[in-house]
């Protein structure tokens, strides 16, 4: 479990560094470097396409953001053309890293962003619009709030429906436990739409299941040091009463693990959420029970192409259908039994996918509770 704890390490030091640049007012500094004066990229109208996301030490975000810049090599442009908005999980900075985008590029903009939480989305897209410039936005966002409202240029969202591969990873782990005991979970920010719908896809499960006992459910905010320090508090509190862990991410469930091992109750089933590499191995390994792939790849850059080509007037997002403006991006369930053979098709190397073609793994519109 190296990888564990060197992923551990890479989380403080970035959080080291992320607080260092904002002490200096150097955040987003990243893109101001990716587009000296004089790099002349051959797009039209001389769009800037730029990604807004929490982290690339989490490897579920350097697969959205490695998406990212496959698509802008498809244009014939470098990797490092691409802007870089990283927020460290700040819905403030966030915020004020596309205003001050917007103010250097303005309507010569396209965004791509996973906004961090809810209410963030709302701003974030006012501001866009307001400027002219393009936007797709990925995860979160309000159900008040839709693409078709702002023209054109609120290009798109994207969302998973995760309350049925949550309920499924469930009813692996319950059925691991033999059908009783206790289990606990660990779930994302809590005004995530991630975090909501993964939580009621196990409590869906345990409708099924009357002998599980769900014991506790805590916030470790996507963050494998807060889901250590979170599980070793359940583990303190509830000891040989907890049977199997519910983890909400990967990058969580890597700090369950740690917190399992170190107390000798590595025997416990996990099972988590997102098909990062790592999570993949560990299932082939039998490590963990089950992940759900999302595909970051192709969502990292379809996000961009649909806001870039929005943006250079390739298509009207205006005349385009509700369902492709507001869609599901795929998920598959990898459990043991077919882990090695998605390993080698999915992780070991990314498919090549045509980024003009925007809803080739849409899962139709999302859907929303009446």
């Amino acid at each position: 479990m190296s990888f564990i704890k060197n992923h551990i390490a890479q989380q403080t030091l970035n959080r080291r560094k992320m607080l260092l640049l904002s002490a200096y007012g150097l955040c987003g500094a990243a893109f101001g470097a990716s587009v000296r004066p004089g790099r002349a990229a051959p797009a039209p109208r001389d769009i800037k396409v730029a990604w807004s996301y929490r982290d690339r030490t989490n490897p579920y975000w350097n697969g959205i953001v490695s998406g990212g810049e496959a698509f802008v090599e498809s244009l014939g442009w470098s990797r490092g053309d691409m802007i870089n908005l990283i927020n460290g999980g700040s819905s403030e900075k966030s915020l004020s890293d596309v205003k001050s985008l917007l103010s250097r590029y303005g309507n010569k903009t396209a965004l791509a962003i996973d906004p961090n939480d809810m209410p963030n989305c709302r701003p974030v897209v006012e501001a866009v619009s307001q400027t002219g410039a393009y936007v797709s936005t990925i995860w979160n966002k309000t159900d008040d709030l839709h693409p078709w409202d702002f023209g054109d240029n609120y290009v798109s969202h994207m969302t998973w429906s995760d309350v049925q591969p949550s309920e499924q990873t469930a009813r692996v782990l319950f059925d691991a436990m033999g059908g009783k005991g206790g289990v606990v979970h660990l779930g994302g920010i809590a005004s995530n739409n991630p975090a909501i719908e993964r939580l009621k896809g196990l409590k869906n499960a345990l409708k099924a299941y009357p002998n599980i006992e769900l014991l506790a459910v805590q916030a470790a905010d996507w963050d494998t040091q807060k889901a250590n320090q979170v599980m070793s508090g359940f583990l303190t509190r509830y000891g040989d009463a907890i049977k199997g862990v519910h983890c909400a991410s990967d990058t969580m469930a890597y700090g369950v693990i740690e917190a399992l091992l170190a107390e000798g109750a590595g025997n416990i089933p996990v099972v988590s959420y997102d098909g990062n590499p790592q999570a993949v191995q560990m299932v082939t390994q039998g490590k963990l029970l089950a992940t759900v792939f999302t595909n970051p790849h192709w969502a990292g850059g379809i996000t961009a192409s649909l806001a870039y080509h929005a943006a250079i007037g390739s298509f009207r997002p205006s005349q385009e259908p509700r369902e492709h403006r507001e869609f599901y991006g795929p998920a598959t369930v990898v459990t043991t039994s077919d882990a090695k053979d998605f390993k080698a098709k999915y992780i070991d190397s990314n498919p090549q996918y045509n980024w003009n073609d925007f809803w080739s793994l849409a899962k139709g519109p999302i859907k929303y509770d009446t």
